[in-house]
């Protein structure tokens, strides 16, 4: 017996040389092949493109549907670029009349916009199983029975699949599912507002509807669509009511991606969404992937669409981009990858460890391993430890399209309205609010603070001093300095709380956040927002909530001061300054104006400026917009978040794309790296066992001695 076990502890020990790592999460098939891992955290809830809107989901969906547009992958500023489309659309501008207007004539002039789109030929779906057809060319599934589902529990069980060209069609089935009464398109209010007859089109669907039994599905090519159609086999057209220059960003998002009809045809049949058999869950797309492995409990896979009609990388970028090495692939067909394999993560610290041992390709930065794989120099700079860049780990920042920022409900008897003696309250406030301090604490430096709605790198916002919040900051030694607690002191003064209390009553200014805390570092972050306030002399009562009843709060206007944020939909200026355009107000309007701002001049300018394209005009406009709006202070401005993103040397042509969603396609694994490190980083500890058999072998010399004496004396 124990010969057996020491045999089998050195079997054990030589198997281990050369072999792949004993704590490996992957099949030992799937060793130095061309796939990538990374991971999720929950489920995307919605992979149907008319409803998916979170960016959890669109990781998934920006490689499977092709829009018309995307964004160039490496040029800076954001510039769009043809993907389904052959070119980009440009604008037909019409008057009341319907007669063709000059390309320069005045917004207030111009009542529809029409878009012409040609998209490419020849494009293809993805395998599956809605195309199937017999040898008679009729659909093999558009018509199961219960009995045809019986066995049937996943894609997979069909045994056959199909596909077809992709057609102009296919783009205005999916702009008419944004209005279909199921679906609830987070974008169809705001896209009713523009497209000629979508308002109406979902009453005419929804109407339809009700005459139908429960489990019956719209056929939606029975119904036109007034403002949207097609002119031929590769080419539809969409008309907008007056001009609206951003609908170009809305071209390179999923929502306008093409969905076939068979897909509506094929899922909307009864027995399929109790089987979870529905595009929320299986998408059908022409992109370089396909989701052919969807378990939310453990992992989802995308893999190449082997239909896929061909794309190459791009052959420019920006200066420096050639010396980076990101032009290293120009013109080379994509994708580069065969498989992404995304694996479940609920808790940052196995995801951080397995990154470390390299089962992982990139990875964020939580506080809990900032220290440990940031370093940051006396001027700010940073860079990764040593132990890092030992692994080959590299860095890379970018500061994002978002804002987080405390609001004041503008409707508040206390806080709000536009007095002087408001303006003055809420200046000080934001001066005491020292965002440098906060995002020291509890962003490990990852962040700047805003100087007003526009976040920098979009087009409004202005470098150095012409760019900074002249209410709240002064330029001192070529840098932005918040004003001092006494200044901030002064102006509570000047609003008639000297010393933080009412100069009528004399009783102490109670103020009141609503917040939504639940994680473990929340306490501290409230404390130290309780005594920004306690610096100026004001009381603040926290009133913590779920999530929920804080909507619902600011829904109905009752929260007094408030924390929020906006991540960009598109890299516009209209797409920040609208947060605080008055008819968008929460309350009044149902927009996404939370603060319920309403300041005229404010929103005078921005229905100037918001359609207007992109030049000195409209950043003269801008200018005097930030100006009211920084000296009203409806928001305390807050911060922009800087992205911190760790690669392994293995992942190649990475450049962070705020506004790009389909990255994939470009990135290159040099796999055999990956796996020559994964060795090298996860060697097993095999002295113990070595220890072990050596004990063993030890303990039983004398056993084996004591035997044969036995055996001889037996023997005589």
């Amino acid at each position: 017996m124990k010969l057996s076990l020491i045999t089998a502890l050195l079997t054990v020990f030589l198997a281990a040389c050369g072999a792949p790592p004993w704590n490996s999460p992957y099949p030992v098939a799937d060793e130095g092949r061309n796939i990538a891992y990374s991971s999720f955290s929950e489920r995307p809830k919605h992979l149907d493109p008319a409803q998916s809107y979170s960016s959890n989901e669109i990781t998934f969906t920006g490689q499977i549907y092709e829009p018309p547009l995307q964004y160039h992958y490496l040029k800076r500023p954001y510039t769009l670029i043809p993907l389904g489309a052959t070119e980009l659309p440009k604008p037909l501008f019409l008057d009341t009349q319907g007669q063709p207007l000059p390309a320069d004539s005045a917004p207030e002039k111009i009542a529809f916009s029409v878009y012409e789109i040609h998209i490419k030929p020849g494009v293809r779906y993805q395998p599956h199983p809605a195309f199937a057809r017999d040898e008679q060319g009729r659909y093999l599934y558009h018509d199961l029975k219960p009995e045809d589902l019986a066995k049937v529990y996943k894609l997979a069980d069909f045994p056959h699949t199909g596909t077809r060209e992709l057609e102009a069609a296919d783009y205005v089935n999916q702009i008419k599912r944004l209005a279909h009464p199921k679906l609830n398109s987070p974008i169809f209010g705001m896209m009713a507002e523009y497209i000629v007859g979508l308002k109406e089109y979902s009453k005419v669907l929804n109407d339809a509807q009700k005459t139908m039994p429960p489990d019956a599905s719209l056929d939606l090519t029975r119904y036109p669509l007034a403002g949207v159609e097609v002119v031929d086999r590769y080419t539809y057209r969409v008309k907008l009511k007056g001009k609206y220059p951003q609908f170009l960003y809305w071209l390179a998002m999923p929502f306008f991606a093409p969905v076939p009809p068979e897909a509506d045809r094929f899922y909307g049949q009864a027995g399929m969404a109790e089987k979870n058999l529905t595009l929320d869950w299986y998408p059908i797309g022409t992109g370089p992937y396909m989701l052919t492995e969807n378990d939310p409990n453990r992992r989802m896979v995308l893999e190449r669409n082997p239909n896929f009609h061909g794309e190459t990388y791009p052959t420019e970028g920006e200066s420096g981009d050639a010396a980076a090495g990101l032009l290293n692939d120009a013109g080379k067909p994509l994708p580069f990858i065969d498989k992404a394999v995304y694996s479940l993560e609920k808790e940052s610290i196995p995801y951080w460890n397995k990154f470390l041992q390299g089962y992982y390709d990139a990875s964020g930065i939580s506080s809990d391993s900032f220290d440990q794989a940031v370093r940051v120099a006396t001027q700010g700079e940073a860079n990764v430890t040593d132990t890092m860049k030992e692994k080959g780990i590299r860095l890379q920042t970018t500061v994002t399209a978002t804002n987080y920022y405390y609001g004041f409900n503008m409707l508040d008897p206390v806080v709000g309205g536009l007095s002087e003696r408001a303006k003055k309250l809420r200046q000080a406030v934001s001066i005491a609010i020292d965002y440098e301090e906060f995002i020291s604490i509890f962003a490990n430096g990852r962040g700047i603070p805003a100087q007003g709605p526009i976040p920098p790198g979009i087009f409004g916002a202005h470098e150095g001093e012409q760019g900074i919040n002249p209410y709240i900051y002064d330029w001192v030694a070529g840098k932005p300095k918040r004003k001092p607690l006494e200044y901030a002191k002064k102006l509570l003064a000047e609003a008639g709380y000297p010393g933080g209390r009412d100069e009528k009553t004399g009783k102490p200014l109670m103020l009141y956040l609503d917040i939504t805390a639940t994680g473990p570092d929340d306490k501290a972050r409230l404390d130290w927002i309780r005594k920004q306030f306690q610096a100026v002399d004001l009381q603040l009562v926290v009133r913590n909530t779920d999530y929920n009843r804080f909507q619902d709060k600011i829904r109905k206007g009752n929260a007094q001061i408030f924390h929020w944020g906006w991540n960009a939909d598109y890299p516009d200026p209209e797409n920040f300054l609208f947060l605080l355009y008055g008819p968008n107000a929460r309350v009044k309007g149902e927009g996404e104006n939370s603060a319920n701002y309403d300041n005229p001049e404010f929103n005078r300018l921005f229905e100037r400026m918001k359609n207007m394209d992109n030049g000195p005009e409209r950043q003269k406009i801008i200018d005097e917009m930030l100006l009211v709006a920084r000296q009203d202070a409806p928001w305390i401005w807050g911060f922009h978040p800087k992205q911190y993103s760790l690669f392994h040397a293995w992942y190649q042509n990475v450049k962070p794309n705020l506004m790009a969603n389909n990255g994939l396609k470009y990135v290159r694994i040099d796999a055999g790296l990956r796996a020559k490190k994964q060795r090298e980083w996860n060697e097993p500890m095999l002295w113990p066992l070595g220890l072990l058999a050596a004990v063993l072998v030890a303990g039983l010399v004398p056993a084996v001695a004591a035997y044969r004496r036995k055996e001889r004396q037996a023997a005589r």
